[in-house]
């Protein structure tokens, strides 16, 4: 009945041309699916960079996240944004990609991190998003794993906890750690502007 009212959803006449073409692709439509590949390669492998740290790396994950995409077509409801349906997709490639390389067990799991002022003005802001993304993927792989979902996708510690195998208080640890560094490299890069 559920995959009744699906079809009904989706064969509607007001459908978007975004459920249209995903219908297409899910009949084996060739170019449905090289539309949909191209439409969201160029949003998903800045993601798959940023998890992954190295573009090699993340080619192959988005490659990866793909082959899951067209596998798991039929699954999409049709109801919200399809591209972030499909981002969950290449995040999730992207970690389960972490998880096998085993790079997130390296962290430590400690209480309390370094201590940094949420009162002063954050050394982030008049960044250009160009220069922060190469920051941010130069972190180490667990740092930039837990920034990434943290701050960029909005998950909280216990959710990053759960999906990486970590505890919260790593979580907490990594993303600290993690913005020092960044706050570091930005007063470098700072300085060495301001010294041209």
């Amino acid at each position: 009945m559920q995959h009744l009212d699906l079809e009904l959803h989706l064969n509607s006449r007001n459908d978007s041309e975004e459920v249209r073409l995903v219908r297409r692709a899910r009949k084996g439509d060739r170019a449905a699916q090289r539309t949909i590949y191209e439409r969201l390669a160029p949003k998903m492998f800045p993601i798959c960079i940023r998890y992954m740290g190295n573009r090699a790396i993340a080619e192959d994950v988005l490659q990866d996240g793909f082959v899951t995409l067209f596998s798991k077509l039929d699954t999409f409801s049709g109801e919200g944004s399809f591209e972030g349906w499909a981002r969950k997709i290449f995040v999730n490639t992207a970690l389960m990609s972490l998880r096998k390389s085993d790079v997130l067990k390296e962290s430590d799991d400690i209480d309390s991190a370094w201590d940094v002022s949420s009162d002063s003005p954050t050394v982030f802001e008049n960044l250009g998003y160009e220069e922060l993304m190469k920051m941010i993927a130069a972190l180490p792989s667990g740092f930039r794993t837990v920034f990434n979902l943290y701050v960029i996708e909005g998950y909280s510690h216990k959710e990053i906890g759960e999906a990486l195998g970590i505890s919260e208080n790593t979580s907490r640890s990594q993303l600290q750690r993690a913005r020092i560094i960044l706050q570091h490299k930005i007063k470098e890069t700072r300085e060495k502007n301001a010294g041209q």
